[in-house]
């Protein structure tokens, strides 16, 4: 077994908690960090950063959403003798059009991407779009559950990726040659609309499921009446927009050029999820 742990930051999250269990399949030691992980590690905290990065030769960066942590991180890294880094960064991010942008999300990420190109070590980013799984344990969970998803994603098409494959592509440039300054585009292999997402889900849970279009004031204005401040439901509408507007409808290659095979559909996503119970009330 290798001697040195690989570091896997936000092990408790959608992808990371994936990559944790793929790595330690192939029976390689990881190093789980989290801020309440097996291993504590806040970004917020610096001093947590120094045990994580002990010994270590690889991380796994998912970086904290409009923050700049990542670059005094890899810098710390590189103090540490790390050799190797995977950086989960995101879709659209070099499309300045892509999302309105106000909490500084947009501009951290490619602070992020520019410090690991620039750290003289081996790198790779991986760029996912929207999670198939904010189905069933994120974004949309609870509505999908509660069996009505309310959006103003109006009848765009997103090419949802599954989770599953973004750890293995993470887990394919952490443990084998060849994927070294790549950036990985990852979608799944057909864009789905989100009326189509939800029937594909409803049949699969076997139970009626409904995706209800709404307009962009209709939907903040539901939010700020269930306590949500007006900056954030303004905030969750921009994430949206992006669906609204047919920007994630491309597909990518990123998982058929890091894995030689294409990546899962959203139906395979939604059978499997609803055979493990994903969608029990």
């Amino acid at each position: 077994m290798p001697e040195h742990p690989i570091l896997v930051t936000g092990a408790t999250g959608k992808s990371g908690r994936r990559v944790v269990s793929r790595l330690r399949a192939k029976g390689l030691p990881v190093r789980a960090a989290a801020r309440n992980g097996e291993h504590v590690f806040d970004w917020t905290d610096s001093g947590t950063w120094d045990a994580a990065l002990e010994g270590v030769r690889s991380i796994y960066i998912v970086q904290l959403d409009g923050t700049r942590f990542v670059r005094p991180f890899v810098e710390r890294a590189v103090q540490h003798g790390v050799e190797q880094i995977v950086l989960a960064s995101g879709r659209g991010i070099d499309n300045p059009d892509y999302v309105k942008d106000r909490g500084g999300v947009l501009e951290g990420v490619l602070d992020s991407e520019a410090v690991v190109r620039e750290s003289g070590l081996k790198w790779t980013i991986s760029r996912p779009g929207w999670f198939s799984q904010n189905f069933s344990e994120g974004f949309f969970a609870r509505d999908i559950r509660a069996g009505e998803l309310r959006l103003p994603g109006g009848d765009g098409a997103v090419s949802f990726i599954d989770a599953e494959d973004i750890a293995a592509v993470v887990v394919a440039a952490l443990t084998e040659d060849g994927h070294s300054g790549q950036i990985y585009e990852l979608s799944g292999p057909t864009a789905v609309t989100l009326a189509e997402a939800v029937a594909t889900i409803s049949e699969a849970a076997g139970r009626e499921i409904r995706y209800v279009p709404l307009s962009v004031e209709n939907y903040v204005a539901e939010l700020v009446q269930q306590g949500l401040p007006q900056a954030d439901a303004e905030a969750f509408a921009n994430v949206i927009a992006p669906i609204r507007s047919g920007a994630d409808e491309y597909v990518s290659d990123g998982v058929q050029r890091a894995l030689g095979r294409p990546p899962r559909t959203f139906a395979e996503f939604a059978k499997s999820t609803a055979a493990a119970g994903g969608w029990s009330a």
